[in-house]
């Protein structure tokens, strides 16, 4: 008798790769964690363990490349608890934003002593695997960022381009301490400069990894944000009761976003920085200014990004201040403009902009009905493949191109060269989804710790019933199973 060749046969699924139009009929097969065979009709004799599809949809596993894991929770809580929503959501690959300052460590200095901290709290304890993008606060972490390519496999990095004179829930005079940098620093536009300067030398320092080094930028002007703040908290229009997250797209206007965009890609011209990330596009016009800069430097390439919540939300949402984030949800406009983006290429990949923020931080009871009280940000990365596969379905959006912009255009930006495609040789994430399965969000369905969802009462039209990191079942009906798997992205990967 001949030992099986491999580790796992999944039987009858309908594969979805990120290139293409078609979906194929087919068997996956799997050796030592990776895509050994994708054909039909492979023989169940050649597999140790076979695993019946049951004819459901296989997806590349999703690459959610905006989280914000240890934001409002201690990380060595949220590294578990919040990648196992992922693991729910058919995600395979967790990328976070990190930085020092307050939230997250709640430690400023050097990323010498500040990163070894976050790997050591992360190991063992993430259900998916997972990277950091981070970002450079101050001149020393400018410095830094060759040693954080080389060292640590840090290939992508940030600018919040509003922390400069307005905080991370409105309006702030205090960003020194909440930055915690030195009393000679300042995180201004001169600042984002010399980020892109340090960036594009590492560029050229690492020329063989100079294509997956990027920089990612969240656009909104903080000046405009903050006066029109004080605009609209004058204005008796806006206090009305269920106006809070119209009052808050108010306050961080949509043309907000345009400049800041403008102001991204001068500087990337300015700096000879390529490429650049711009995350979270929220509005008609910081869509229409990202194309337009695009026109105007066509040697920048721009890659432009959209959370599942500004595709599922808008400022009509019953969530009312439980949907407050930074940019905004916008008005159904707004919404409207980017699906018709993302149907048309313009976005480049679809995340969920994941960020813990459970009930009791998010808005104390006694405040509840003040928009400006609320704190930023909520998690959504367990929906953001089924969403997506049903609204876009509803759309006419290809499962194909669903697998692009959840999958293999992420990974490639970031360089996680092993994921993104169903295809030999490539790690064995898989998302299995079935197409035709009604059910309601409900945030008590969710093993993340947040306690509510913005997304509740949604009905959707498609779920992830099987997740698969590197071959291993990892979710199955509504259940993370076995212990943690989470391997450290150490990008590029080979």
């Amino acid at each position: 008798m001949t030992t099986p060749e491999f580790d796992l046969l999944i039987k009858n699924v309908r594969v979805v790769r990120p290139h293409g139009n078609v979906v194929h009929d087919s068997d996956i097969a799997i050796k030592d964690g990776q895509f050994a065979l994708v054909a039909p009709g492979i023989d169940v004799a050649r597999a140790k363990k076979v695993h019946d599809g049951q004819h459901r949809l296989a997806f590349p596993g999703v690459v959610d490349a905006h989280m914000h894991s240890g934001i409002y929770s201690p990380l060595i809580e949220d590294a578990v608890s919040e990648s196992k929503a992922a693991a729910m959501g058919g995600v395979t690959s967790s990328l976070n934003y990190f930085r020092t300052g307050q939230y997250y460590l709640n430690k400023g200095g050097p990323y010498k002593k500040f990163y070894p901290e976050v790997l050591k709290t992360s190991k063992g304890r993430f259900h998916v695997d997972y990277g950091f993008h981070l970002a450079p606060m101050d001149g020393t972490h400018i410095k830094e960022i060759p040693e954080l390519i080389e060292k640590y496999g840090v290939s992508s990095f940030k600018i919040f381009m509003f922390y400069g004179s307005h905080g991370l829930h409105g309006a702030s005079n205090s960003q020194r301490e909440f930055l915690m940098i030195g009393e000679d620093e300042r995180y201004d536009y001169a600042h984002f400069e010399f980020i892109m300067r340090g960036v594009q030398a590492a560029r050229e320092q690492f020329p063989e990894r100079a294509r997956q080094i990027s920089l990612s930028l969240h656009c909104e002007t903080a000046e405009v944000m903050t006066a029109y703040t004080k605009l609209v908290e004058k204005d008796e229009s806006f206090q009305k009761p269920g106006m809070g997250l119209a009052a808050y797209s108010a306050s961080r206007p949509q043309h907000s976003e345009g400049l800041a965009v403008f102001i991204a890609s001068y500087l990337a011209h300015e700096t000879a920085l390529p490429n650049i990330n711009l995350l979270h596009l929220s509005s008609r016009k910081a869509v229409q200014a990202a194309m337009m800069m695009a026109d105007v430097f066509p040697h920048i390439d721009f890659k432009r990004e959209v959370t599942i919540g500004h595709l599922m939300l808008d400022i009509n949402s019953k969530a009312a201040e439980l949907a407050k984030v930074n940019p905004p949800i916008r008005p159904r406009e707004d919404v409207e403009f980017l699906w018709d983006a993302l149907l048309a290429g313009e976005l480049d990949w679809v995340v969920s902009d994941h960020a813990c923020c459970r009930h009791e931080m998010k808005i104390p009871k006694h405040y509840f009905g003040n928009i400006w009280m609320a704190k930023s940000g909520f998690g959504g990365t367990e929906y953001l493949l089924p969403a997506l596969v049903s609204e876009g379905t509803r759309r006419g959006m290809g499962y194909n191109h669903m697998a692009r912009v959840t999958s293999w255009n992420p990974a490639q930006r970031y360089g996680l060269n092993r994921k993104g495609d169903i295809a030999v040789g490539f790690d064995a994430d898989l998302a299995l989804v079935d197409p035709a399965k009604t059910w309601t969000i409900a945030a008590k369905d969710s093993p993340s710790t947040q306690g509510y969802t913005p997304f509740e009462g949604l009905e959707l039209s498609a779920r992830v019933e099987e997740t698969f990191l590197r071959g291993h079942l990892i979710y199955l009906g509504g259940e993370v199973i076995g212990k943690p798997r989470g391997q450290y992205l150490h990008r590029p990967t080979a």
